[in-house]
């Protein structure tokens, strides 16, 4: 039964892979539009290549190896969200912008967002829940985003499948994570300057290919959860193409390419 309990109308995009800087410059982009408009944009994308995503506060600088990340094929870009590293390689990204409603709690957003994610993943014949606190919630430090699940992130069988993290600017939000379909998490520690032994043993996310014996494209798994965004939010959704957001996207991209800003801390 389809119901509307939605912001507003929303929009489905399904972008082509970009580079890192790309990607973050138009979620940057999403999430001013929906300041502007009042619409909400569920995006699904994918990455040109390789690329190491830092947190927007995560400590960093001097705990890589960038000879070890450019010999690799390893871009690095610093997201405007929070949270703690992710290899974008073998996986699907999705995002969400949408206008802030003053009585809609970070909380309230993240578990409404959670339930299009679940149906999404429901419909590729995965069962995923919603993880259960544990104590105090990482830090954004040098363990990686898969390591451990914080409260409300993403598990199926019992280990992280989904990382996801909220910002909120300018009476907008912007929700963004990774779907993991195979495990590139665990090579993370390889990456890091000798020394780091905190982050030699990490724990083994879920994988969609693990889980589903197969690793789907993105192109199904958008279709899965454009259909939950319908049936959950808004049966009225109509697709939004990049070239509508492409320009305003160009524009942010060299803040995103600044290495002042991609190794701020």
């Amino acid at each position: 039964m389809y119901f509307r309990r939605s912001y507003s109308r929303w929009r489905l995009l399904l972008a082509p892979p970009r580079t890192g800087a790309e990607n973050m410059a138009r979620d940057s982009a999403l999430q001013a539009r929906a300041a502007r408009t009042g619409e909400t944009v569920f995006s699904i994308y994918t990455w040109s290549h390789a690329t190491l995503s830092l947190g927007r506060n995560q400590i960093a600088r001097g705990h890589y190896d960038l000879d070890k990340l450019r010999a690799a094929g390893i871009d690095v870009v610093r997201r405007p969200t929070g949270g703690r590293a992710i290899l974008h390689h073998r996986e699907v990204t999705y995002s969400v912008t949408a206008p802030v409603e003053e009585r809609r709690s970070l909380h309230d957003t993240y578990g409404r967002i959670n339930d299009l994610l679940r149906a999404g993943l429901g419909a590729l014949g995965v069962l995923a829940q919603p993880a259960i606190a544990t104590g105090q919630a990482p830090m954004p430090g040098m363990r990686p985003c898969f390591d451990v699940p914080s409260e409300g992130e993403l598990v199926a069988d019992g280990s992280k499948l989904v990382g996801s993290a909220q910002w909120r600017e300018n009476g907008a939000l912007l929700q963004h994570g990774s779907i993991l379909v195979d495990d590139d998490q665990s090579s993370l520690p390889v990456y890091t300057r000798a020394g780091e032994s905190a982050t030699s043993r990490i724990g083994a996310p879920a994988t969609l290919r693990a889980l589903l014996g197969r690793s789907p494209k993105a192109e199904e798994v958008a279709e899965a959860m454009f259909e939950a965004v319908r049936n959950l939010e808004d049966p009225e959704a109509t697709e939004l193409r990049e070239e509508d957001v492409r320009s305003e996207a160009l524009g942010r991209v060299p803040h995103f390419l600044d290495e002042e800003w991609t190794w701020r801390r």
